[in-house]
């Protein structure tokens, strides 16, 4: 992909780059959720994401030879770093200690709506269309009959505090994205992404202590699931699909890329369901030709100028 950084990607590079989006991270509300089983949330995502960034900027900067970034670029990319990763993925790793990850995937979902609101309101912004427009009435339409007290809840409903904090992360989430687009950044995607993970994970890192979880973590109760969680998290979480979206966020429109976000729930409550006992109904299968009717005029739709 460091090869096809232009206005006019290849559709191959595309394509693989929303594939990993879509599945890697929809399966990594499932892997949050088992590395929290035993390791402090703030403390987990710090951990997860400067060790990743850390091994990211080494083999950009010492191996690929990638010109070392300047103080402008540092700065921007650690606004963005922590408004995605602090105030997006930080909050959802909290909430999920009070909310299934299936909830939380499908509330991840007004991502899109608030992507293309802050992307139509932005200075010299852009209307979205009306395909855009219907595709993401479609896709919330679609999450909103997955979340239902019989459908992934198990016949409750969801915990108010823990539903709040992950609307709040995903409008974050997509002010940190909308961002990005148009902040001095170093030319490899890769280096920004490294910067970006090193900054927000420095971010949770602080949150963590100032909460004190390290002094609360007891090294011996750490599961071996909540390890192979982190791990997950920190390489294909982290270094593969994180890059892949700021990619993303550099050739494609904020309105497809933000698909992700209405896919994800489908992969992530289909793998709750199937490794973490979750709870899955025939509502969720009609739901998800909703979702996916939704995706298809999003990324159908014709690019304006």
């Amino acid at each position: 992909m460091a090869a096809t950084i232009t206005s006019s990607p290849s559709k191959l590079a595309l394509a693989t780059a929303f594939a990993i989006v879509y599945l890697i991270w929809g399966s990594t509300f499932l892997a949050i959720l088992f590395a929290i089983e035993s390791l402090p949330p703030f403390l987990m995502a710090s951990a997860r994401f400067l060790v990743a960034g850390a091994l990211l900027y080494v083999w950009q900067r010492y191996v690929k030879g990638a010109a070392a970034p300047s103080r402008a670029e540092w700065r921007a990319t650690a606004a963005v770093g922590v408004l995605l990763l602090l105030g997006g993925n930080g909050l959802l790793v909290w909430s999920e200690q009070r909310i299934p990850s299936g909830v939380a995937a499908l509330l991840v979902g007004t991502v899109p709506c608030f992507m293309a609101l802050i992307d139509w309101l932005r200075p010299g912004g852009l209307r979205p269309s009306r395909y855009v427009v219907a595709g993401l009435g479609l896709g919330l339409a679609g999450l909103v009959w997955l979340v239902g007290p019989d459908t992934v809840m198990g016949g409750g409903r969801a915990d108010l505090v823990g539903a709040t904090v992950v609307v709040l992360g995903s409008l974050s989430w997509a002010v940190g994205s909308i961002y990005s687009r148009h902040v001095p950044a170093p030319a490899s995607p890769f280096l920004s992404t490294a910067m970006q993970m090193l900054a927000g994970g420095a971010a949770l890192l602080v949150l963590s202590v100032g909460l004190g979880e390290p002094w609360v973590l007891d090294v011996n109760a750490v599961s071996l699931r909540s390890l192979l969680g982190l791990l997950y998290l920190i390489v294909f979480g982290s270094i593969v699909a994180f890059s892949a979206y700021i990619w993303l966020l550099r050739v494609s429109t904020p309105a497809r890329v933000s698909t992700y976000a209405y896919v994800n729930p489908v992969v992530a409550v289909f793998l709750g369901w199937a490794l973490a006992g979750e709870a899955l109904t025939a509502r969720m299968l009609i739901a998800a030709a909703v979702i996916v009717s939704g995706v298809a005029l999003i990324t159908l739709a014709p690019k304006r100028a």
